[in-house]
């Protein structure tokens, strides 16, 4: 008689244990009626009905998902290997669970081929340099994609961007030939402003016959602290200027070739 009011009443414990779910905060369960959505529930106690209606439960915190490795062939033709890392969350769980079979997959393939044909339309140089900007672009179509699945990619960044070891080689030549022509350049421009600067000197030198003794004495005291004997002979600058003032009346008073005629 006993076992007859026993099992019922295991009965009714067991439905009513299976009947009990306890979602956390950031958990959301999406429930069906006979197959058909009826409302999304939680957090918290939520209490189904077995047999009757069936929860998927959907979690909310952002998702850390490695996008593999993809090969990738630039504008210009050089093949590499990149991947990246993708982060997303869902913001709708009931599109997240009606709108696509799963959505972890879904975003994972989207983002591959995503990747493959964003970086396919920069150049390599792009690729290393411009990061951030392909970054973006990347997120941007992908977050477009997803919205109709309830999902929000909140970043996408690029790990790595490998080259074959023949392409790293001549990477470093072209670094290499820019580093020596940025030090021609500068060595010229060097000098350039020197060359100007001696004009300037020459100028000052020329409207003070005062100035240009002075350097020649400077010249002679540099000269006399190094380790060397040397021996000067002192030359007085006026007499630079009577011998110029020699050859100017020498040239003065030479005959023309007419006067020679004549």
């Amino acid at each position: 008689m006993m076992l007859s009011y026993l099992v019922p009443v295991v009965l009714v414990v067991l439905l009513f244990a299976a009947s009990i779910r306890i979602l956390p905060e950031y958990k959301r369960g999406v429930v069906f009626f006979l197959g058909r959505f009826q409302t999304v529930k939680g957090p918290g106690l939520v209490i189904i009905i077995p047999g009757v209606q069936k929860m998927e439960v959907v979690d909310l915190r952002v998702i850390t998902m490695d996008v593999p490795e993809q090969d990738v062939i630039s504008r210009d033709n050089v093949t590499v290997k990149v991947n990246a890392v993708l982060y997303f969350r869902v913001v709708d769980p009931e599109k997240a669970i009606i709108q696509v079979e799963n959505f972890t997959q879904a975003t994972s393939q989207l983002a591959q081929t995503t990747l493959r044909s964003v970086l396919g339309k920069h150049d390599l140089d792009e690729m290393l340099s411009e990061r951030d900007k392909l970054n973006d672009d990347i997120q941007g179509i992908i977050d477009t994609q997803t919205e109709a699945w309830g999902i929000k990619v909140a970043n996408v960044e690029i790990k790595h961007v490998d080259l074959d070891e023949s392409m790293i080689r001549a990477i470093a030549r072209q670094a290499e030939a820019e580093r020596e022509r940025r030090a021609k350049v500068i060595h010229a421009e060097g000098e350039l402003q020197a060359s100007r600067k001696l004009v300037e000197a020459a100028n000052v030198m020329k409207e003070n016959s005062a100035a240009l003794q002075l350097r020649y004495l400077q010249t002679m005291s540099d000269m006399s602290n190094k380790n060397a004997s040397t021996i000067f002979f002192p030359l007085p600058m006026d007499i630079m200027e009577a011998f110029r003032d020699m050859k100017t009346k020498h040239k003065a008073s030479a005959p023309t070739p007419q006067q020679d005629d004549h």
